[in-house]
């Protein structure tokens, strides 16, 4: 992103960070325990994405990458959110060096099922989950996560040419292994959920879900309920949205996803900024900040919603965590709500080419 407006924001916030939220990010903060199925993490995680390449395209210094991760597992967080595709291989390996020397202290949760080339690591078209393929990348996982286990492995998405039955057995022999602990699913269709949970428990569903896209509550949301599964939210601020980093005169760099997402438009931007006001007149009411009010709306949800916001940027990371200490009573929740209603987000939250990969249903195995 650039231009002045951009840098403002960031001025405004590292300010608003420092004078608003010095208890929630002090080195007693913790965001506390949940539970995703019978996995027991932190009450918000850490996605780490971005610690090989920004949405801005710069490259991060691996070092610092390194601390932030170190400081999250000081501050109390213990889940950890990685893919194979990020990068494409090279966040686990961040991931793997960070956490040296404290991994079985740890959640660790990482992603298959793009079709990536496991010995060059190049992006081939599609996606892959053929289960001798899994098993290929699960070995590849472990040496870059330098792990002999995988606490959570997600499919990042529903192969259609691959029956979910198929793919669930492949995960249930790595159980039975010990290379995988937990199974999990991304972006899924409700009823590759159901087929999925049958051959073995699903202990987590990993969808987008914040403020500025809700559509996780129509179905997903109540069938993780009935299942007993958990849920992570990913982008839980709206790709930096709901922080209040975005305004109307923000204009996105080449190769930034964001400004490829309609909701982002020039058309569409001023009327979305309607729900940034709005979190940020109630993170001025409960002392807090835009994003801290975003995850807390999140936690208040439901008790098995664990959030993983990403961030390349120590101050954001403890102030993200800080989000565990902002408390909703139930009548602000029901005021919170009733705004909210009033507020209709315009735009696609991804490009067409990417929204076509969510809400799958796996073929029906013959």
């Amino acid at each position: 992103m650039a231009g002045s407006s951009l840098l403002a924001s960031q001025v405004s916030a590292q300010k608003q960070i420092s004078e608003t939220s010095k208890e929630n990010t002090s080195a007693n903060a913790s965001p506390g325990r949940r539970k995703l199925g019978k996995l027991e993490v932190s009450s918000i995680g850490l996605g780490v994405q971005n610690m090989s390449r920004t949405y801005q395209t710069t490259i991060p210094s691996r070092p610092e990458m390194h601390k932030i991760i170190r400081t999250a597992f000081d501050r109390g967080v213990t889940l950890f959110d990685a893919a194979e595709a990020y990068g494409p291989f090279e966040v686990e390996r961040i991931l793997g060096e960070a956490l040296v020397g404290i991994r079985n202290k740890v959640v660790i949760e990482t992603k298959f099922g793009w079709n990536i080339d496991q010995k060059t690591g190049q992006r081939l078209p599609g996606l892959n989950s053929r289960p001798e393929h899994i098993k290929e990348v699960v070995e590849g996982m472990l040496k870059r996560l330098r792990t002999d286990r995988i606490d959570l492995l997600y499919q990042h998405r529903v192969d259609p040419s691959v029956p979910i039955e198929d793919v669930a057995g492949a995960i249930k022999d790595l159980i039975k292994e010990g290379k995988v602990l937990h199974y999990g699913l991304s972006e899924p269709g409700p009823q590759t959920v159901r087929r999925a949970h049958a051959v073995h428990p699903v202990t987590a569903i990993q969808n987008e879900y914040s403020l500025i896209w809700r559509g996780p509550e129509t179905v997903i949301l109540p069938l993780c309920e009935e299942l007993g599964i958990g849920f992570v939210p990913w982008s839980p601020l709206g790709v930096g949205f709901l922080t209040g980093a975005i305004d109307a005169n923000t204009r996105f760099a080449p190769g930034d996803i964001r400004g490829a997402e309609s909701r982002f438009s020039s058309d569409n931007l001023p009327n979305n900024l309607t729900i940034v006001e709005l979190v940020k007149s109630w993170a001025t009411r409960k002392k807090a900040t835009p994003a801290q009010v975003a995850l807390a709306w999140l936690l208040a949800q439901k008790p098995w919603i664990v959030p993983i916001p990403g961030t390349t940027q120590m101050e954001h990371m403890l102030e993200n965590i800080g989000a565990a200490d902002v408390r909703f009573t139930a009548d602000e929740l029901t005021q919170f709500g009733t705004e909210l209603a009033r507020i209709e987000v315009k735009g696609e939250r991804l490009p067409q080419m990417v929204l076509a990969f969510s809400n799958v249903e796996a073929p029906l195995k013959k």
